[in-house]
């Protein structure tokens, strides 16, 4: 199904917040505010800038597994680049991008200035609500005819 939604569309509907650490902060740090948040995935900002992402994914795949401490490991060890998109970007492209690059965050950012992140998660509910949507149309018109 081909929607015409945006990033900015389904921005207009999430919860405002957006969580980040500094790649100074430890590990452990990133993963109890994750935790203390409810979220996936973190920004990584330093100075404002967007450094990276760094996701619960990160941390088993090179952290736990690789027996590391999270105490003393540094965020900046183990964030992932980022994919950036734009509050233009349509709902289809995010999920292409997310799979291209196997992830499951992306940072929206206008210009150099990071106005939200969105998740799979976001973009399925999106998903799943216009086909609702677009059923219901559909089953109206029918019962109208």
């Amino acid at each position: 199904m081909k929607t015409s939604a945006t990033v900015s569309m389904i921005l207009g509907h999430k919860q405002p917040g957006l969580w980040s650490v500094s790649p100074e902060d430890t590990v452990f740090e990133a993963i109890k505010m994750m935790a203390d948040k409810n979220v996936g995935a973190l920004l990584v900002l330093e100075n404002g800038k967007l450094q990276g992402i760094l996701s619960e994914r990160d941390y088993t795949r090179k952290v736990a597994i690789k027996g590391k401490s999270s105490n003393t490991t540094k965020v900046r060890e183990i964030l992932s680049e980022v994919a950036p998109v734009t509050p233009d970007h349509s709902v289809e492209e995010c999920m292409r991008l997310m799979t291209t690059n196997r992830v499951r965050h992306l940072p929206v950012l206008q210009g150099e200035k990071i106005i939200g992140i969105i998740s799979i998660g976001d973009l399925v509910n999106w998903t799943i609500s216009a086909q609702d949507a677009a059923i219901q149309q559909l089953e109206s018109y029918i019962a109208g005819m």
